[in-house]
């Protein structure tokens, strides 16, 4: 009942937060430089004033700013998020083919970064004072300084250009036909180094603070008196430490894991990923406004379902803010 009530609550906030992210989006898509009109027009040949309204005058472009805002919340509520000018298709039918690419790319790099920034974080703070728990500290740095698209760069001339190991570019093979389980085995394999490559970002955020919480956990009175009755360091770690260090590390990770959405987008642009990172690039450059605007708004509900599943992990995860509650 209690996880009832939050979900429809924070639901509630989610509608209203929604609706003004699509106002501020849109009032700045306008403020933008630029004229699809005139875009299409110069493409097409035609420059003169006459196309050029009717252009303006067919994709609406023509009315007031408030009746066009008007008839874009409306449209969002009845899931028309308008047509796409330069692709002539619906927003939604490229959003939601795109989609899925985008979600398997993210998905896999957040659990990939989440998983050993916990493991590595976990052996650093057990070996704070040991060469090793320096090196894992180092690489992490290394991680977090370096450059996303660099790493990508590199990633591609290493494994793919000299070692031949791993496709470059792409979620499938061109033209191989795969179907079944040769078909998995190909999206994997040309998953590798873009979910590699975006979570090791995120993987050295997570190692330093899983260092820093159990660091700090393991100073606290619960630790000391654990230490007393006799319990073996492994178990002290695992339970008492590791368990209470990672609260700080969740609230991280659910904020974290709608950025990747967005951090997608160089991602996908180096290794060629079909995803809505990689769309929201080639509509920016097309200036086309209603694909944009689509995008915003679909990756600001991700972000704001991350959120909304970080609340009920952390309730799940520390019993004293259900109580509180």
């Amino acid at each position: 009942m209690l996880y009832a009530r939050l979900i429809v609550m924070r639901l509630l906030k989610a509608v209203v937060v929604l609706f003004l992210i699509i106002i501020f989006n849109f009032v700045l898509i306008q403020l933008a430089p630029g004229d699809p009109a005139a875009i299409l027009a110069g493409e097409a040949g035609a420059t003169d004033q006459e196309f050029l309204r009717q252009l303006r005058e067919r994709f609406g472009l023509d009315q007031p700013l408030y009746v066009q805002l008007w008839r874009y919340v409306s449209g969002i509520a009845t899931l028309d998020f308008g047509w796409s000018y330069r692709q002539g298709m619906p927003v939604l039918d490229l959003i939601l083919a795109r989609l899925p690419a985008t979600l398997l790319l993210t998905g896999t790099a957040f659990v990939l970064s989440l998983a050993l920034g916990i493991v590595l974080g976990s052996m650093a703070a057990a070996r704070v004072k040991k060469p090793s728990g320096s090196l894992i500290m180092a690489l992490a740095l290394i991680f977090y300084a370096t450059p996303l698209f660099w790493v990508a760069l590199m990633a591609v001339v290493l494994f793919s250009v000299y070692l031949g190991w791993l496709p470059a570019y792409g979620m499938v093979t061109v033209g191989a036909g795969h179907t079944g389980f040769a078909l998995v085995l190909d999206v994997a394999k040309h998953l590798v180094l873009p979910a590699t490559t975006l979570a090791l970002f995120f993987m050295a955020i997570y190692t330093r603070m899983t260092r820093a919480s159990m660091l700090e956990a393991s100073q606290q009175d619960y630790v000391k008196t654990a230490r007393a009755k006799g319990l073996s360091p492994r178990v002290i770690q695992r339970r008492h430490i590791l368990r209470n260090a990672l609260l700080p590390i969740i609230t991280l990770a659910g904020l974290q894991a709608g950025q990747m959405v967005g951090g997608a987008i160089l991602t996908e642009t180096v290794f060629a990923w079909p995803g809505i990172g990689r769309l929201m690039f080639e509509a920016l450059q097309q200036r086309d406004y209603n694909l944009l605007l689509g995008i915003f708004f679909f990756s600001a509900a991700l972000v704001i379902v991350f959120n909304i599943i970080t609340d009920l992990v952390y309730r799940l995860a520390d019993p004293r803010i259900k109580e509180a509650s």
